[in-house]
């Protein structure tokens, strides 16, 4: 399956080694700044002799890739999607899928038109330690499920910002719970039944005056079948990232992921359990040297099968929307003062312009 990369920025990598180790033929990779492809190529000797391009478009027509992913800042996801479908390419977008409601429904709606598929990267669906939770709610071992929280205490400091102009900004990025957070709202989302009644939350920029955006967010979350969620989001943790957890409590069971990026099992106790948990620590735990963990691999592996199968990916543009639909929810909410209902109709991180000056 012939492949190209659109971003060849700080999370390029973790995308080129998924896509050599499910053997795609890498045809090209894109991004406006050439001395990013350089540098890429040269961490990457299987890519060395792959054409570069300034013009995604351009690539595209003259390369034919069956998947693109775009890993370019987040503003930039949703038009380029878009014109990718149009093209005939199926699409892996880098989190979040859009920064508006409209954007995300358009994306989807493209990809029904022309047949195509999408899938959001949001990997950590693949670590282990998720999947077995995962595994847990479908097999129904932790009975009726009261509540979840998601918490991500996270550090970027002004070094990270100023590596790129679009980050913290309300046009191209949002703050720390549409970028570092949306990985682990995402998995609160989909563990506690992805229907959701309503939210209440608070957000704040308490440690970052040079970025427009929050670096911290609270949210209390109401899911349509009895459940909650809370969710604590921060970037500024100090000295350095804390860990990301992801907890879940049910009649029946507790179970708790953790580590740097919810890729370790920390807790695991189920009334009846035949398994051993230190057993289940052992086995369902990933170590890894950075927040990214190791979960694109897999997911390129989903999408790869499901353009072959016809079948939808296992976080498709559905998934993307929903986690983009509930951060922007808590930005509503923190700015109003109200709980919000679901679900949100139009909104996009532009609503927020000026909100903490």
């Amino acid at each position: 399956m012939k492949y190209a990369l659109i971003g060849c920025g700080r999370i390029s990598p973790n995308h080129i080694t998924a896509a050599l180790n499910n053997h795609l033929e890498i045809v090209g990779i894109c991004d406006i700044l050439e001395q990013r492809m350089k540098e890429k190529k040269e961490m990457f000797p299987e890519i060395s002799k792959v054409k570069e391009y300034v013009d995604y478009v351009k690539m595209i027509n003259e390369l034919k890739p069956e998947l693109v992913a775009i890993a370019t800042e987040s503003g930039k996801h949703a038009e380029i999607a878009i014109k990718c479908l149009e093209l005939g390419v199926n699409v892996i977008i880098e989190k979040p899928i859009s920064l508006s409601i409209t954007d995300a429904q358009k994306i989807i709606d493209t990809a029904k038109k022309y047949n195509l598929k999408v899938c959001t990267s949001h990997q950590n669906r693949f670590n282990k330690s998720i999947k077995k939770i995962r595994e847990a709610i479908e097999k129904n071992e932790f009975g009726k499920i009261f509540y979840g929280t998601a918490r991500i205490l996270w550090n970027r400091n002004e070094d990270y910002y100023k590596q790129a102009t679009w980050r913290g900004t309300w046009k191209q990025d949002g703050g720390a719970l549409m970028n570092q957070c949306i990985h682990n709202i995402d998995l609160l989302r989909w563990m506690l039944g992805d229907d959701i009644e309503e939210v209440y939350a608070y957000t704040d920029n308490l440690n970052h005056p040079y970025i427009e955006a929050e670096d911290l967010g609270m949210a209390l979350v109401k899911f349509t079948n009895g459940s909650y969620g809370i969710i604590e989001g921060t970037t500024n943790v100090y000295p350095q990232n804390l860990e990301e957890t992801l907890y879940i409590f049910g009649q029946n069971g507790t179970a708790k992921a953790g580590g740097s990026s919810v890729n370790k099992i920390e807790v695991w106790k189920f009334k009846d359990s035949l398994e051993d948990e230190e057993e289940v620590k052992n086995n369902f735990s990933e170590f890894h040297k950075n927040v990214y963990g190791l979960g694109h691999t897999p997911l390129y592996a989903d999408m790869i099968d499901a353009i072959k199968s016809g079948r939808e990916p296992l976080v498709n543009g559905e998934a993307g929307k929903r986690a983009v639909e509930l951060v922007l929810a808590i930005y509503l909410s923190a700015k109003e003062k109200r709980i919000i209902k679901f679900p949100l109709k139009d909104c996009s991180t532009i609503d927020f312009v000026g909100r903490f000056k």
